[in-house]
C-alpha cells in the first residue's frame, strides 16, 4: 500500500516530511481559532456573527497572501516561500493572543491569513513538483491529512488548558502554541531542496522570457482559473461553515460540554484523517474529477443528515465519521490537480491563487451562518444549507474541468 513512499529518495522523503508538518502545523494555528471561539463569546460578550466575521477576515486576506506567495514562489523559489509563510502566519497566531478586544483580533486575523494562504500555495506546488506523475495523487494527498493531525493537536491543546486554566486565560494560552510552527523552518532551511522541474524552467525563463502576474488570465488559461476557483470555493465553502462552528454547536444547541463534545470531535477528526488518505489513492485510481464530484456528492448528503435531519446524540456520534472523512477528503486531489492544469512557468501563481481565492470567498460563509442562524432556525440548519450549496457548487465546477491524471510535468510549458 505505501511501496510509492518507500520508493521515494532521500530528498523526496524529506520534502514529504516538511510539507506534511507545514499542512499540520498550519492547521494547528487555524483550527484553534474554532475551540477559542466559545470562549470569546463569554468573555467578550460578543456574538456568534462577530466571531464569523473574524473568522472571514482571515480566510478573505489568504487568497492575497497565497497568490503573492504563489507569484514569488515563480521566481524566487517554493523552499524559500515556503519559510517565510511558516514563520508569518506563526508570529500572527501567537498575537492573536494579545489581543485585547475583537477589533484587535480581527486586524491580526486578517494578517495571519496572509501567510496561512500562502504556506498552502507553497508547499503543494513543490509537493506537486517533487513526485512522479503515477504517485502525484496518493502523495500530494497523503499529506494534506497533514491537517487532521493539526487539528487533533489544536483539540488536544484546547482540551488541556480548558481544563487547567481559568477562560480568560486558556485562549490565549491556545493561540500563543501557534508559535511552534515556526520550528519547522530550521528544517526546512537544512534539507529541503527546490524541485528539478523548477530549477529548469528558471533557466529557460532566464533565455525566454518569464509570464507577467496576470498571466493565469490571458485567453487560453482564463477559463481554467475561474473554475478552478470555483472548485475551490465550493470545497471550502462547505468545509469551513462545518468546522468554524462545529464546537460551538455541539455546546449550545446539543447541549454537549466541552469533555463530552471530545469524542465526537475525535471521531470526526480521525475520521479526517482517514478521509484524506482514503481519497489521496482515489483520486490516482478514479481520476481526479470524478472522485470530487463523489466526495461533494457525499459530502452534502452526510451534512445534511447531521446538522437539519432530528437526530439523537448516538445517531450524530456515529455520522459524524462520515462527516469527517468526507468533508476533508475533498481537498486530497486539490493539490495534485491544481499542480497539473497550470504550465511551470505560472504554476505556483495559478495554484495559490485558485486556492485560496477559493479561501477567501468561502470565507463568507461562516459569516453567512453565524449571521443568519436566527432566520434560518438555529446553528445547525444554517451550517447544513450553506454547506449543502458550496458542494453543489464545487460538483458542478468538477464536471466542467478536464481529467488530468497521470500528466507528466514539463518544465517551461
Amino acid at each position: 500500500m505505501f511501496e510509492w513512499f518507500t520508493g521515494l529518495n532521500a530528498g523526496e522523503k524529506r520534502t514529504f516530511w516538511a510539507c506534511f508538518g507545514g499542512w499540520a502545523l498550519d492547521a494547528l494555528d487555524v483550527q484553534i481559532y474554532s475551540f477559542v471561539a466559545p470562549i470569546l463569546i463569554t468573555v467578550w460578550h460578543v456574538t456568534a456573527g462577530d466571531i464569523g466575521q473574524a473568522a472571514f477576515w482571515a480566510l478573505f486576506t489568504s487568497a492575497f497572501g497565497g497568490w503573492i506567495t504563489g507569484l514569488f514562489s515563480d521566481r524566487i523559489g517554493r523552499v524559500r516561500m515556503l519559510q517565510i509563510t511558516i514563520i508569518w502566519f506563526a508570529f500572527f497566531t501567537a498575537l492573536s493572543g494579545l489581543t485585547e478586544n475583537l477589533t484587535q483580533l480581527i486586524i491580526v486575523r486578517a494578517c495571519q491569513g496572509l501567510g496561512f494562504g500562502g504556506e498552502w500555495a507553497a508547499g503543494a506546488v513543490l509537493m506537486g513538483e517533487v513526485i512522479a506523475a503515477k504517485h502525484r495523487g496518493k502523495a500530494v494527498g497523503t499529506v494534506q491529512a497533514g491537517w487532521a493531525v493539526g487539528w487533533g493537536l489544536a483539540a488536544i491543546a484546547s482540551a488541556v488548558l480548558q481544563s487547567f486554566l481559568p477562560p480568560e486565560y486558556a485562549w490565549r494560552g491556545m493561540f500563543l502554541i501557534g508559535l511552534v510552527p515556526a520550528l519547522l523552518v530550521f528544517f526546512i532551511r537544512r534539507f529541503v531542496s527546490e524541485p528539478a522541474v523548477f530549477v529548469e524552467t528558471q533557466k529557460q525563463i532566464a533565455q525566454k522570457g518569464g509570464s507577467g502576474i496576470l498571466a493565469i488570465f490571458e485567453p487560453g488559461v482564463i477559463g481554467t482559473t475561474l473554475l478552478a476557483s470555483l472548485l475551490a470555493t465550493g470545497a471550502q465553502g462547505g468545509y469551513y461553515s462545518i468546522t468554524t462552528f462545529l464546537p460551538l454547536f455541539l455546546k449550545t444547541e446539543r447541549h454537549i460540554s466541552v469533555t463530552g463534545s471530545s469524542l465526537y470531535l475525535a471521531i470526526i477528526i480521525t475520521a479526517s484523517f482517514l478521509g484524506y488518505v482514503t481519497s489521496a489513492y482515489l483520486a490516482d485510481a478514479l481520476g481526479r474529477r470524478l472522485n470530487f464530484i463523489l466526495f461533494a456528492v457525499l459530502s452534502a448528503i452526510t451534512v445534511a443528515a447531521y446538522m437539519i435531519v432530528p437526530i439523537n446524540d448516538s445517531v450524530m456520534l456515529v455520522l459524524g465519521f462520515p462527516l469527517g472523512f468526507f468533508s476533508a477528503g475533498i481537498f486530497s486531489g486539490m493539490g495534485p490537480f491544481l499542480t497539473e492544469i497550470f504550465p511551470s512557468r505560472m504554476r505556483g501563481s495559478g495554484q495559490g491563487f485558485c486556492y485560496n481565492v477559493g479561501r477567501a470567498v468561502g470565507a463568507a460563509f461562516p459569516w453567512l451562518v453565524g449571521s443568519l442562524k436566527e432566520e434560518l432556525g438555529g446553528l445547525g440548519i444554517a451550517i447544513g444549507v450553506f454547506a449543502v450549496g458550496a458542494y453543489a457548487v464545487m460538483a458542478l465546477a468538477a464536471l466542467l474541468l478536464p481529467e488530468t491524471r497521470g500528466k507528466t510535468l514539463q518544465a517551461y510549458e
